[in-house]
């Protein structure tokens, strides 16, 4: 298992080959990161990138298709869910996204058995 920066960089280097117009759960990323079981994890990494940097973590949302809201974010959820709007997602009324519709799926990804948190 990876611990450190080094899980950081696992997680870093799944989240950019998310395409624009797609998202995938913190459960998915940790699962391709190797980090199985560790989607916690991955919310604390994506928490510490800077804005500027080339991570899309707008394209990481909680397995409930809604974007995980959090008083220490300082603003970023409205941000979060503005920036997947201007690449195509759309929101329904109760703020989810609809996973069927946006979820990523890399060439070769298992999907049977889903990718709980």
């Amino acid at each position: 298992m990876l611990f450190g920066m080094n899980a950081y960089d696992a997680i870093y280097d799944v989240v950019r080959q998310i395409p624009r117009g797609s998202v995938a759960t913190y459960g998915q990323v940790a699962a391709l990161a190797n980090l199985a079981g560790k989607a916690r994890l991955v919310g604390y990494a994506l928490y510490r990138v800077d804005m500027t940097s080339d991570v899309p973590w707008h394209r990481v949302i909680n397995a409930k298709g809604e974007v995980s809201e959090s008083p220490l974010r300082y603003g970023t959820d409205y941000l979060q869910r503005s920036l997947l709007e201007g690449e195509g997602v759309t929101f329904s009324a109760a703020g989810k996204i609809n996973l069927r519709a946006y979820l990523w799926r890399p060439s070769g990804e298992r999907i049977a058995g889903g990718w709980d948190e």
